[in-house]
């Protein structure tokens, strides 16, 4: 039996600075967190929880099943050490996979790239001994992911349960320049503690982003309703009728979007139409209107939350010409949206005073590789 069997052990990744709001999903979901680190959740439950996670959660990035742990003090013992674990329970000789590796405060081994190929090489020479083909390695979609850890001295394996990152929800099939990440939002709308009854307003929607991420929580869509395949179906003890359950279960919970909840607007026709096309990808997507508008010509109701990720340096352009944008925006948040609170994401931290308004608070969040800030904004 692997760790994960033995002690109902599993490991969340998680976008930096949202452990706390993921630790509450967890808990939700049925499982306990049992440590808390930069970018990873420890937690434990039973196999309908990790289903139940990998369908449902909105936050975590991924879900490892941790296989083994082992000293490795140089290349040669993780050769060895890993050559003789029975890796058809997991994968066949006309499959594919993947090394996600990873090496920190090692002596003998200090590249990560050099830890996977001997992982690799383990791998394959294991399936040519006993049936003379080997598995292809196949970084874009493999059939299985294996993430390898060598710190101080000590290599642990997991495998991905998730089947690669699940911001990848499948309902965004056109895109825009810089979008968000799908857990980036839906940590924002954790965050905002929206309580799905006041009208939400994103007259930036881009790609409908916030948008779809809004529908899906007020609406109860699983996170994972239209992805097709899971890391956790390739599971030796994988209980395919219990995953069926699971999936039924949170189907029937999902209700029709409720009239005027959810609004969006942008001044580009192009970015409109993939607003909308995305969104029809969802249960009652098709509802939601999204109108071709300049924010400032918006009609926006009193006591509404508002959430959007405005142009910044990537997509607008000069700086000044972005200075001035923003002050018109932040006047019109104070002239037009008064009663209302907003919650502004700002890919460039620098842009946060060409606003004009005091935030209540910011918060540091990741978006990719960009350091941005999350900002409050309560219009009395």
């Amino acid at each position: 039996m692997y760790t994960y069997q033995k002690q109902n052990l599993y490991y969340a990744q998680v976008l930096p600075g949202i452990e706390e709001e993921l630790t509450r999903e967890l808990s939700w979901l049925g499982a306990e967190v049992t440590k808390t680190e930069f970018g990873i959740l420890t937690f434990t439950t039973d196999k309908a929880g990790l289903y139940r996670i990998n369908l449902r959660s909105r936050l975590a990035t991924r879900i490892l099943a941790p296989l083994i742990s082992f000293r490795c003090p140089d290349a040669d013992k993780l050769y060895r050490a890993t050559r003789t674990m029975d890796w058809r329970d997991f994968l066949r000789p006309n499959g594919s996979f993947a090394i996600v590796a990873n090496v920190s405060e090692t002596e003998t081994i200090n590249n990560s790239h050099y830890a996977a190929l001997k992982l690799k090489d383990a791998i394959c020479d294991y399936f040519r001994a006993r049936t003379g083909r080997r598995p292809d390695v196949d970084k874009k979609s493999p059939d299985v992911i294996f993430h390898l850890h060598i710190r101080k001295g000590r290599a642990s394996i997991s495998v991905d349960t998730s089947g690669g990152s699940l911001h990848r929800r499948g309902y965004r099939t056109q895109g825009v320049a810089a979008p968000m990440q799908e857990t980036l939002v839906a940590a924002i709308l954790a965050i905002s503690e929206w309580d799905l009854e006041t009208p939400l307003v994103d007259p930036m929607c881009g790609s409908g982003t916030i948008l779809s991420e809004a529908l899906m929580l007020s609406c109860g869509i699983p996170a994972g309703y239209l992805r097709k395949n899971f890391g956790l179906f390739k599971l030796p003890n994988f209980n395919k009728k219990l995953w069926d359950a699971e999936r039924q279960k949170a189907i029937k919970k999902i209700q029709p979007p409720e009239e005027g909840l959810i609004m969006g607007s942008d001044i580009c026709k192009t970015t409109v139409a993939s607003a909308k096309e995305n969104l029809a990808n969802l249960p009652g997507g098709d509802q939601i209107p999204i109108f071709r508008k300049d924010f400032r010509k918006l009609e926006i109701n009193e006591e509404s939350i508002i959430i959007c990720n405005p142009p910044y340096g990537i997509r607008l352009g000069k700086e000044e010409e972005m200075k001035t944008f923003y002050k018109e925006f932040g006047d019109f948040l104070k002239n037009e949206c008064k009663g209302s609170t907003a919650y502004i994401y700002f890919g460039n931290r620098e842009l946060i005073g060409s606003l004009g308004l005091k935030a209540e608070w910011k918060r540091p969040l990741m978006n990719g590789g960009l350091d941005g800030r999350l900002c409050k904004y309560v219009m009395y």
